[in-house]
């Protein structure tokens, strides 16, 4: 499918909006007349309502106040701006949290925390299950036929984890569903070590600080518990507003994956409509924005990827952030080039937290639309009022999709598994960071990139990159398999195959699953200090044709080639001369192994052979300037592509053969392009991916 349904048929254009928080204003009647007419001169179409109101709407317990709100959206809607209502599970009221204290949260140190902040509610406990429940039918009942409303916004950023007697108990019934019998569990946990032998279920608790956190399985199953836990938590929000009204769809706003890992995103596929997340980069933290922009885009295509269908950007800053190290402003530009990387990576919406800055609080510095002059004579106004304009004008690109040929390979399993492995470099192995710097050379090739799970079908795809498959079953090494022998490229690197799906090692030689289809054998690996450097010295006629040395840094494998072609070696010490990077052909396909990390000089190098090589396309089949990608959306017929420049200085781009108008004017252009400092410019032309899936 090329072309998707709009998010919502009541708003079948780009939705433009913010958090509003009109709650916070109720002393003064004249705040929301005056926003909605800073909303119309801003282009703004939507806005997310109620996520923290709980107090407003249920002041004192089974007393709600809903008149407010019914002129919010009344009023809202008489003037053409629609709704996301938003549940308000995120916080609780301080009158429930005296009254019933078991909705507190309890940390792993068995502390049980006192009201306060964000996010401190258990999952588990059935008063804040029941009250939730309350809530969400009464919200139903009054608004989920109502005109100004075109979704649920369900809680808000769900994160972290309790460790109270509910949720004990519950950790262990879920145990019991996955392994049955207690010896199942301490095989699968490996837990004759240190005579950790469980001989009753009651024995087992999550891990403590003070407590069990040594064995490893153990850790990474309460981390899927606690996953699975709020995906519950989750569909007993969603399950009373569907109840009245089952065509509203639902989403709750996810966080940036870095540092953010405490759930795994891609379980929710099955429980929300659409998927939306909360973008924040440090942007202008270097001369060049090329390193935020390419962290940022691969969470733009992660959380695409989740449904394979567009996205909602729910927050961004329109300006700065409250609570960064160092909070800057949006160079002039940033905020069009930035809004507009994630319409370019699949998002249909770009919204931002928050229309108007708080007066109090945490977040009273937190950017905004409206700023505490309270006016629209601003340069943040201006910015925001002209991206409006814009996406207003962009219809045509709503639902279109990113046809990818290229994935990267990200796993939660596998992230958990790695920081927990005690492994070869404790001080620090960069699992994530790995992962981003491989997807990074695609970015700099303008090659569309998936970030895809091992349950994702890997058929589509002509290239995939999985650096550090620490943790691989046996199914996803057969799936890797299978995708080499059907004709796909695959990359692997060092500290792959190393467990399963219960962190226990495999046995018969390292990278286990892998093995047959990387064709090595990896012997030893061991961590290098920051000092350390390494070299991988390329052999001389090598197929892909790269030559010279690149500097190895961090982690080192001695590896044997047993089926695969040695392509380069070690330069020092022992592992002089032995494979350093490799390839194996095994049916139609072929696998490449990295057995070193080495830096992005030689990422880039290699993926711009390995990419041709396996017939992956770019957006625009031309060289791109450091820090300049191209991301192209389309609908079948027409490409629209997006060329972003985030390299921190104007920047030309050559155009390929191709019949090419810009978006913004209908002029023709052919030739070159200039890009200004933080520019973008949008052609179309006509598709280069008629008839297929993407």
């Amino acid at each position: 499918m090329l072309r998707h349904p709009p998010i919502s048929s009541k708003l079948p254009v780009f939705m433009h909006g913010a958090d509003y928080n009109p709650d916070q204003w109720l002393h003064d009647p004249n705040v929301l007349e005056e926003d909605i007419r800073l909303m119309k001169l801003a282009g703004c179409n939507v806005m997310s309502v109620g996520i923290f109101a709980w107090a407003a709407l249920e002041p004192e317990e089974g007393k709600f106040n809903f008149e407010w709100l019914d002129q919010v959206l009344d009023r809202l809607v008489e003037n053409g701006i629609y709704v996301w209502l938003a549940t308000p599970s995120g916080a609780r009221p301080a009158w429930m949290s005296q009254k019933y204290p078991e909705v507190l949260r309890v940390q792993a140190n068995r502390v049980r925390n006192l009201h306060g902040h964000r996010h401190n509610h258990c999952y588990s406990s059935p008063v804040y299950r029941e009250k939730v429940r309350i809530m969400n039918t009464k919200l139903a009942e009054r608004y989920a036929f109502h005109p100004a409303v075109v979704g649920w916004h369900i809680s808000n950023e769900y994160g972290g984890d309790c460790h109270c007697d509910y949720c004990q108990e519950g950790f262990r019934e879920w145990l019991k569903r996955k392994y049955v019998t207690l010896d199942a569990l301490n095989h699968a946990w490996w837990t004759a070590f240190w005579a950790h032998t469980y001989t009753d279920w009651s024995q087992i608790e999550s891990p403590a600080p003070h407590g069990e956190s040594a064995v490893h399985g153990h850790n990474l199953d309460w981390k899927r518990y606690v996953t699975d836990r709020t995906i519950d938590f989750c569909r007993h929000e969603i399950a009373p507003l569907k109840a009245v009204n089952p065509d509203l769809p639902v989403t709750t706003n996810m966080m940036e994956i870095v540092p953010f890992d405490g759930l795994d995103y891609r379980k929710f596929a099955d429980v929300l409509d659409v998927i939306s997340w909360d973008a924040y980069p440090t942007w202008h933290e270097a001369a060049s924005d090329k390193e935020q922009a390419v962290k940022f885009a691969f969470n733009h295509d992660l959380f695409r990827t989740i449904k394979g269908k567009p996205f909602m950007l729910m927050e961004s800053t329109p300006s700065l952030t409250n609570w960064q190290p160092v909070s800057k402003l949006k160079r002039p530009g940033m905020h069009k080039l930035s809004s507009l990387q994630a319409v370019a990576h699949g998002s249909d919406t770009v919204q931002y937290f928050q229309w108007r800055k708080s007066r109090g609080s945490s977040e009273k510095f937190h950017g905004a639309v409206v700023d505490h002059v309270g006016h629209e004579h601003t340069r943040v106004f201006r910015d925001v009022a002209e991206l409006g304009k814009l996406l207003a004008r962009m219809t045509d690109i709503l639902g279109t999709s990113t046809p990818a040929e290229a994935a990267v390979l990200f796993d939660w399993d596998n992230r958990w598994a790695v920081r927990d492995a005690q492994g070869p470099r404790n001080m620090g192995i960069h699992y994530e960071r790995t992962v981003i710097e491989h997807y990074a050379a695609l970015w700099q090739l303008g090659v569309p990139v998936d970030v895809i799970g091992p349950g994702d079908d890997l058929s589509r795809y002509k290239l995939i990159a999985a650096p550090m498959l620490y943790l691989c079953s046996e199914e996803t090494g057969r799936k890797l398999e299978r995708f080499v022998e059907e004709g796909g490229t695959l990359v692997g690197t060092y500290w792959s195959g190393v467990v399963d799906e219960n962190d226990l090692c495999h046995l018969g030689g390292f990278p286990g699953p892998l093995r047959r289809t990387l064709g090595i054998w990896a012997e030893e690996i061991e961590g290098l200090y920051p000092h350390d450097r390494n070299a991988l010295v390329l052999s001389d006629g090598n197929p892909l044709g790269l030559t010279g040395e690149y500097e190895a840094h961090e982690i080192c494998e001695l590896a044997h080639a047993e089926t695969a072609e040695v392509l380069g070696v070690y330069r020092d010490d022992f592992y002089a001369g032995r494979p350093a990077l490799t390839v194996n052909r095994l049916g139609q396909g072929r696998a490449y192994y990295m057995a070193t990390r080495l830096q992005q000089d030689f990422l880039d190098a290699f993926y711009r052979r390995v990419a041709s090589e396996a017939g992956v396309a770019r957006v625009i089949d031309t060289e791109l300037p450091d820090g300049v990608t191209a991301q192209v959306r389309t609908d079948g017929e027409r490409d629209y592509v997006f060329v972003l420049n985030f390299s921190g200085a104007p920047q030309k781009v050559a155009l390929d053969a191709g019949d090419y108008l810009d978006y913004e004017t209908g002029e023709r252009v052919g030739g070159e392009i200039a890009l200004e400092l933080n520019g973008v410019r949008i052609l179309s032309r006509p598709s280069r991916y008629q008839g297929r899936e993407a």
